[in-house]
């Protein structure tokens, strides 16, 4: 890894075409300083980036049905039921205890229970 002598940045590598030949030269981004590669030059691998359309995560419904939560036996206020899946949240501060939450498997009625 090489820097510019006259700003400090690194140089990357890059091609410069002679006709037919080709050679490697480091080049400064910042102030265009370039020189010739004197030895085996490392390739430093480049950050990808993606669009905002591909960093959205797209669930289908199939993967909606998958319920991965735990599931507790205790009766739903609404249907009976006396399956639910549980998850706790830190609602008040964090000296107090969290609050319990509840979700029917059968009608996804969901309730709580404070500690």
């Amino acid at each position: 890894m090489e820097f510019c002598p006259k700003c400090g940045m690194r140089l990357t590598p890059a091609k410069k075409k002679k006709g037919k030949k080709s050679t490697l030269i480091l080049s400064c981004p910042k102030c265009s300083y370039k020189k010739p590669a004197a030895g085996p030059v490392v390739a430093v691998a480049k950050t990808i980036e993606h669009s905002p359309q591909e960093l959205i995560a797209v669930i289908g419904r199939e993967e909606q049905k998958l319920r991965t939560l735990p599931t507790v036996k205790i009766e739903c206020p609404k249907c009976g039921n006396r399956v639910a899946y549980v998850w706790q949240v830190q609602t008040r501060g964090s000296d107090e205890s969290s609050t319990q939450f509840f979700r029917c498997t059968k009608c996804n009625y969901t309730f709580r229970e404070y500690s």
